[in-house]
């Protein structure tokens, strides 16, 4: 699949233009869940050698509104990663130690350790969205010269912009591979799964009340994603937009980013010195005496 579509490194994302559905993405879907199927394959293979050669990082940033399929995207793609290579991380309303740091600072805890595929479901992105949809939270972060919403203006989030593509330059600088994808979903398809989550008793739980009050908000939400994606995408980090309507064809796309770009890196497993060898055919030595006795 050719996903050159998707990316956007440059501010020239328009979310209006933008697909939330491709026609006849899930025409053939037994092809499809087999390509996953195959994607999950490659990388389980690819996890297996960059986990040995401890040097790149896999980060996987996902954003979108309430019932985009942020989770089922990672229980689907990721399902035959290694767990002691993997980790999951989400990002809610800031505890009180939190907000005692700067707002990159829990975020930093729970980067992916080298030789790690870890995924942000939500990030800190959150805090030029959510954020900037209800600026009074910011308010709560006691930051200095910010004392009224009049100071949480459009140059207070172009200061957190900056401060975002520096983070994601100093992290691609130290080994991480970073992609960053927003499950763009359209207005009608999140109403048609809310009401699936309120029809379906073993879905209840997977709707609140404040979900339906976020929903209030989908035109600002709308512009503040257009906004922030067009700040923070870079040729070195570029935001993937992806229809989301079709739960099993966003699947596709995000599998296939994911797998050809882990392919691009030089994995391979760490070359053995001659001393390691050495060290090898002794161990190996040993255990063939121990059938002597």
């Amino acid at each position: 699949m050719k996903t050159k579509q998707f990316r956007y490194s440059k501010d020239n994302f328009q979310i209006s233009k933008a697909p939330t559905f491709v026609k006849d993405s899930s025409k053939n879907l037994k092809k499809i869940k087999k390509h996953i199927k195959k994607n999950v394959k490659h990388l389980k293979k690819a996890q297996a050698k960059l986990y040995a050669r401890h040097e790149y990082s896999i980060l996987i940033v996902l954003q979108g509104m309430d019932a985009a399929g942020k989770d089922s995207m990672i229980r689907h793609v990721l399902s035959g990663i290694n767990p002691s290579g993997f980790n999951v991380a989400s990002f809610k309303q800031p505890t009180a130690e939190e907000l005692d740091h700067d707002y990159l600072w829990r975020v930093t805890r729970k980067l992916p350790p080298r030789g790690h595929i870890g995924v942000f479901n939500r990030s800190y992105y959150e805090d030029v969205l959510v954020s900037r949809v209800h600026p009074q939270i910011i308010l709560n972060d006691n930051l200095p010269e910010v004392h009224s919403l009049a100071d949480v203006n459009d140059k207070f989030f172009e200061k957190r912009y900056k401060d975002i593509r520096h983070y994601e330059e100093h992290l691609a600088k130290n080994g991480y591979i970073i992609l960053k994808f927003f499950l763009h979903l359209s207005k009608d398809e999140q109403k048609k799964r809310f009401l699936a989550r309120i029809d379906t008793p073993r879905k209840n739980w997977k709707l609140s009340s404040s979900d339906i009050k976020e929903r209030q908000y989908w035109n600002k939400y709308q512009d503040v994603y257009q906004k922030a994606i067009n700040a923070t995408s870079t040729k070195k980090n570029p935001w993937y937009v992806i229809p989301a309507d079709d739960k099993w064809y966003s699947r596709l796309i995000v599998s296939d980013i994911i797998t050809k770009r882990i392919e691009q890196l030089p994995l391979a497993y760490p070359a053995m010195t001659p001393a390691q060898e050495k060290e090898l055919e002794v161990a190996k030595q040993l255990l063939d005496d121990e059938a002597k006795y």
